[in-house]
């Protein structure tokens, strides 16, 4: 590698049951990676079935980095993960290793590789006004002024999160765009998976200084991911799924609106232990909801640049992995 090169990174994508992990440890064996879990629902702890997290065997072999960092109740914004990614990658690479970056959410992927564009500075005599507004009518005011101007942004921000709720508004009125017009001009598929809210980013995000081999995996007949969906939603099941839910159910901090819990499966069995479902239709939701994930998934993959596809089935697919890893010149 020359002087002024970038390190390498690998970014390791595909659909939710397509075979990452396994691919992700069994490289593992044969380059020098360490894995960098980029899922927005392997954060949370105790979420471990319905998550399809890693199992202890498989971390004790591959040790997986960014699961379990919060707990369901907390909150986890996309830029708390790009500082948290890019503090990993760059542990990893400073160790002469490469950082293997292993999941599905698509937009975690996504900001790493491409950033995205600053937002407004805050504007004190603007923010003035909102805060006035709140205090005269209450915040309940304010997220109706939020939803006739920006119906999307209202839906995804609660009365309830004045922070967030006051940075939309105040975009809007120092910019002339609204947050889903900006969220728009950064080219982002419809229904990505992981959190759509970039309040937070006044100052924007470059993408990460590596450079990165993307690769994704899956099977290339969509009835076989199907297939392989509803068995695992079936292990799930099988493995104590609603049990785990139940805990969280039960916890007085916890409710059906948090981030945590509007992960794929988990608002299903909540509304089944809220008997709003049966047992079955609890299950046919669960499956349709993630089949619908991995739709939304793939849509993002189409659209990657340079991306590497691999056969999920293909007897031979690490040696293809690994065979473009190496000769990617960096």
């Amino acid at each position: 590698m020359s002087v002024n090169a970038q390190p390498k990174a690998i970014f390791l994508m595909g659909a939710t049951a397509a075979g990452k992990t396994d691919l992700a440890v069994e490289l593992t064996k044969s380059l020098p990676c360490d894995i960098v879990s980029v899922d927005s629902a392997l954060i949370y702890k105790g979420m471990d079935i319905g998550t399809a997290k890693p199992d202890t065997s498989i971390l004790a072999e591959a040790p997986h980095r960014l699961i379990d960092i919060i707990d369901p109740s907390e909150s986890y914004s996309v830029a708390q993960f790009y500082q948290d990614a890019l503090r990993e990658m760059n542990e990893i690479s400073a160790a002469g290793r490469i950082p293997l970056l292993v999941g599905g959410t698509m937009m975690y992927f996504r900001i790493l590789n491409e950033g995205i564009a600053a937002l407004p500075s805050a504007d004190e005599s603007v923010r003035k006004v909102i805060m006035q507004d709140a205090s005269e009518h209450g915040w309940p005011y304010v997220h109706a002024q939020l939803a006739k101007i920006d119906p999307e942004a209202a839906q995804r921000i609660k009365p309830t999160d004045p922070q967030r709720l006051q940075r939309a508004l105040e975009v809007y009125r120092v910019s002339g765009k609204t947050m889903t017009q900006i969220w728009a001009e950064q080219k982002e598929p419809a229904g990505g998976k992981g959190h759509s809210d970039y309040t937070e980013l006044n100052s924007g995000l470059p993408p990460v200084p590596y450079d990165v081999v993307s690769l994704a995996i899956g099977p290339s007949d969509r009835k076989v991911l199907h297939k392989r969906i509803e068995q695992r939603y079936h292990l799930m099941l099988k493995s104590g799924f609603i049990d785990e839910v139940k805990k969280f159910h039960s916890a007085a901090n916890m409710h059906a609106d948090m981030p945590s819990m509007k992960c794929v499966g988990y608002r299903q069995v909540w509304d089944y232990l809220d008997n709003k479902l049966n047992y079955d239709e609890m299950v046919e939701r669960g499956i349709i909801a993630t089949r619908q994930l991995a739709k939304r998934q793939l849509t993002w993959l189409r659209r990657w640049p340079n991306l590497n596809q691999l056969e999920t089935n293909d007897s031979k697919v690490l040696a293809k992995a690994m065979k473009i890893v190496e000769n990617t010149a960096y």
